[in-house]
């Protein structure tokens, strides 16, 4: 048994030791993001994407996340004068670290919808997209209409995957849902599915890197046009109202245009 002096000096130890954990555990809880505390200036932010979506977000030969959005994430940071981060930590996930704090920004090519704006607050619009048809060059498939009955392959929780379900009913069975896009494409290659739903640039992008796919892009006017907007937690104010300072100044000085090669107002 330990002697009162012993005992004393290991109290001290334990309390010494609570006091550098549980400031650890503060200074960890508040850089978990690059948002400043209540009344502090943001210096840096801490952004969350999915890299198989090129050209918005994928990784080169060095293992860095790059493409469209991260061109965006650069321009307007710049003109703000603030650091960021990026991590590529999968598409569902973008959205439960957004939610629960762990990210201040998703940037993953994230249409902007009502039912997102339930849960998640949105900046101003900075592309627009729609849904195309990828199908096999010798398909009968020729519109959106003809896909009813047959399997059709989406990136799950996507707005590909709700058009699915517009066109063949919320819990049909054909509609194959898949972690990326690029799977989704992948298993009308295979044959598995007879048709892929995704974003137009996305898919023109696959296409033009995978030329020998042997596929087609079918654009039909039943898809509305769709835009993308970053995504952060709903009330989170001073990130968005940062994020659409610097989405204007890079709309005004024409760098978005020169990223995007769309003019948006």
């Amino acid at each position: 048994m330990l002697k009162k002096k012993g005992m004393f000096k290991l109290g001290m130890l334990l309390t010494a030791s609570s006091l550098m954990l549980a400031a650890c555990g503060s200074s960890d809880s508040d850089s978990s993001t690059g948002s400043a505390g209540e009344g502090e200036k943001i210096t840096k932010l801490v952004a969350g994407t999915e890299a198989t979506f090129a050209p918005f977000e994928y990784m080169d030969d060095k293992g860095n996340v790059v493409g469209i959005d991260v061109d965006i994430l650069d321009a307007m940071t710049e003109e703000l004068g603030i650091e960021y981060e990026i991590r590529n930590v999968g598409w569902e996930p973008v959205f439960q670290q957004v939610k629960n704090g762990e990210l201040d920004l998703g940037a993953s090519g994230i249409t902007i919808t009502d039912e997102r704006k339930e849960t998640f607050d949105f900046t101003e619009p900075y592309f627009e997209a729609t849904q195309v048809l990828v199908v096999k060059e010798d398909s009968p498939i020729t519109s959106a209409e003809d896909v009813k009955g047959k399997k059709v392959s989406v990136q799950i929780n996507s707005t590909g995957h709700i058009a699915a379900k517009d066109l063949l009913g919320e819990t049909n069975p054909d509609i194959m849902a898949y972690e990326n896009l690029p799977i989704a494409i992948q298993e009308v290659i295979n044959g598995t599915s007879e048709a892929a739903i995704g974003d137009n640039a996305v898919v023109f992008e696959y296409l033009k890197n995978n030329p020998d796919a042997k596929l087609k892009v079918i654009e039909d006017d039943a898809f509305a046009k769709e835009y993308y907007g970053f995504m952060v937690k709903k009330g989170n104010t001073e990130v968005l109202e940062l994020l659409n300072e610097g989405l204007q100044k890079i709309k005004e000085n024409g760098k978005l245009a020169e990223i995007t090669g769309q003019e948006l107002e």
